[in-house]
């Protein structure tokens, strides 16, 4: 008469008849005043009213098995409790929650009021974990669903071993789950639980990825490479999940039928070179762990370069073991290999090494340098050349004597010539100018000429005239 909305009135009273065992009653109640969900996916467990039911029932077990309870039992109770367990996908958990009428009854409201979250966190809480599996498959439920409702509840309980055996129970082939375990690797990924992601990917036998997490492992945190030298067992980790791809590769590859879709896939070339790549870096960390155990280590960064990154740090890598060792000529070797194989920029790695030696005042290392890149093989004709001129553009203050030494080691003299007039010594430049074929020669000692008349040096603007 008034009005009002009858369904609180109609909730109050199927609350009464549970709280009085009548069962049957309940359900006519609650079934007009509780609506199923619009969208059984959503990540939540329904409306309050039905986790209210639910918690209810859950709190007021009855440890009465149904074989007792026949008796207080009417006709339409045993159906409907029958018919509870069909809508359960036939798959009932052994134990208790088979056989109590309570948890009977739970279901019931789950199935007809509930989100599929709610059912599946329903049998994740009764240790029905492989019920709320095949409930999430039969559903075909989003990803979302399974990481809420069964993946986070299963690691947090310590039960991840259990989950994966039931994977694999239902699906050998983990296929089915695919999709699943892939949104459960970014989900550790983004939450930074990098060790349960490495364990599944094991478990996955996803061995690319779970390779890109042993490098994840090796460089995380390190500050040094005395510290990546404690740390090489991953690498050892890196190259087993690779050359067992690899093997995995080429057995598939005589069969037609394309398997694994949710696993990384990668082309044997490309595994190869990772593999390669974890040689060159087991190489490079015993030579760099060793120099900073002996004391010959001089360089500080705040980042510590792997060949696990972009070119420029597998450039600071080249350059960090030429510039840690004994001398120049220990390192090298290793240095030139990592050029090599990633097809780095040599010259713009010598220069930077070199510059370094100049703020380091090792004069005497710069000429060594410039012999192991003559000696390498794959120099240019004037890549020495240009090492030395790329390090008198940023260092004028070289001292006179080893100033002589560099300029005099270079191969050209139109490079020399301006190596000079970079310093400024343009009496040396004069000198060289003079030894060239006789029309470039007047043109050099012109604009050396012009040079020290800009700079008001008289006596070589003099000697150059009279040449002139």
């Amino acid at each position: 008469k008034s009005g009002l909305d009858p369904g609180g009135a109609w909730h109050a009273w199927g609350m009464a008849c549970l709280k009085a065992g009548n069962l049957s009653s309940a359900r006519e109640k609650f079934n007009r005043c509780l609506k199923p969900p619009m969208d059984l996916n959503q990540l939540n467990h329904g409306s309050r009213l039905v986790q209210d039911v639910i918690q209810y029932l859950e709190s007021t077990v009855k440890p009465i098995l149904i074989a007792d309870d026949d008796y207080f039992a009417t006709l339409k109770e045993l159906e409907a409790t029958l018919r509870t367990r069909s809508l359960s996908l036939e798959v009932m958990c052994e134990g208790k929650i088979q056989h109590n009428s309570y948890y009977q009854e739970c279901l019931f409201y789950l199935h007809s009021y509930g989100t599929n979250l709610a059912i599946i966190s329903f049998y994740m809480r009764h240790d029905c974990m492989r019920e709320a599996l095949l409930h999430l498959l039969n559903k075909e439920s989003p990803s979302e669903v399974f990481i809420e409702g069964i993946f986070i509840p299963s690691y947090e309980s310590g039960k991840l071993h259990m989950l994966e055996n039931l994977l694999e129970t239902i699906d050998p082939g983990l296929e089915s789950w695919g999709v699943y375990l892939i949104a459960a690797c970014k989900y550790l990924q983004r939450k930074n639980y990098y060790h349960i992601l490495y364990e599944l990917q094991q478990f996955m036998k996803d061995h690319v990825r779970a390779a890109m997490t042993c490098i994840r492992f090796f460089t995380h945190g390190a500050k040094s490479y005395t510290e990546l030298g404690g740390k090489q067992t991953w690498l050892l980790k890196i190259k087993d999940h690779l050359k067992v791809y690899l093997q995995e590769v080429s057995r598939s590859s005589g069969r037609k039928k394309v398997t694994f879709t949710f696993r990384k896939k990668m082309s044997a070339t490309d595994v190869s070179r990772h593999i390669n790549t974890v040689d060159l870096q087991m190489e490079v960390t015993k030579f760099l762990h060793r120099c900073e155990s002996s004391g010959t280590s001089q360089m500080t960064g705040s980042s510590l370069p792997t060949l696990f990154g972009n070119n420029n740090m597998k450039m600071d890598v080249a350059c960090k073991v030429m510039l840690e060792g004994k001398n120049i000529e220990e390192g090298f070797g290793i240095a030139f290999r990592v050029l090599q194989d990633f097809q780095l920029e040599a010259t713009e790695v010598y220069s930077k090494v070199a510059k370094q030696l100049v703020k380091q005042q090792q004069y005497s290392e710069i000429r060594q340098l410039l012999k192991c890149v003559n000696e390498s093989g794959v120099a240019a004709k004037n890549d020495g050349d240009n090492i030395i001129l790329n390090c008198l553009n940023e260092f004028k203050n070289i001292p006179a004597e080893d100033l002589d030494n560099l300029i005099q080691d270079m191969d050209s003299d139109e490079n020399k010539i301006q190596a000079y007039v970079m310093c400024n010594k343009l009496r040396s430049a004069y000198l060289v100018s003079v030894r060239q074929e006789k029309t470039r020669a007047v043109q050099l000692v012109q604009h050396v000429r012009q040079l020290a008349e800009t700079s008001g040096d008289d006596v070589v603007k003099a000697i150059c005239a009279q040449w002139l």
